[in-house]
């Protein structure tokens, strides 16, 4: 695009703008903004994704723990003893091997830490939605335990 024509652009873009605001949007393909909702979850799938995390978490941290395998009397794991063996006799791998088992370790316990929060998290929003729902609901129905009228439900809304 050549210079001047870049300049056109921008004068005509400009003696179309008005004053007043426009919102760009897309309009929804199933038509939401008020008939279905466009994200449901229900408790269920909240704590099948919260189990998956759970075991992603009990498998990561029994076996990808790369630094403390075959420990030795110290408690060195047997990659780390290779790596200062390694140094030891000036080979530079040694250096190597060590940052890689440092590098590995901690993403290893970075993503343990992301496992053991989604985990948490989805626990926490199922008791918290089923404490809210219990609320809605005590606050819904009347003093004799039956429901209030639609009337009295609009005033809500409102």
């Amino acid at each position: 695009m050549a210079w001047e024509e870049w300049e056109q652009l921008k004068t005509q873009a400009a003696e179309r703008r008005s004053t007043s605001m426009q919102l760009n949007h897309a309009p929804d393909p199933g038509g939401g903004g008020g008939g279905s909702a466009d994200l449901v979850v229900q408790q269920d799938d909240l704590g099948a994704v919260g189990h998956e995390a759970f075991a992603l978490h009990s498998d990561l941290h029994s076996q990808a723990d790369v630094a403390g395998m075959g420990p030795d009397a110290h408690g060195s794991g047997s990659t780390m003893q290779a790596a200062t063996e390694l140094s030891h006799s000036n080979f530079a791998l040694g250096d190597s091997l060590s940052l890689t088992v440092e590098i590995w370790t901690s993403q290893v316990k970075s993503l343990l830490d992301a496992c053991a929060l989604i985990s948490n998290h989805l626990d926490f929003s199922k008791k918290m939605h089923a404490n809210d729902d219990a609320q809605i609901a005590a606050e819904v129905r009347g003093r004799d335990g039956s429901g209030r009228s639609v009337s009295e439900l609009d005033k809500y809304f409102k």
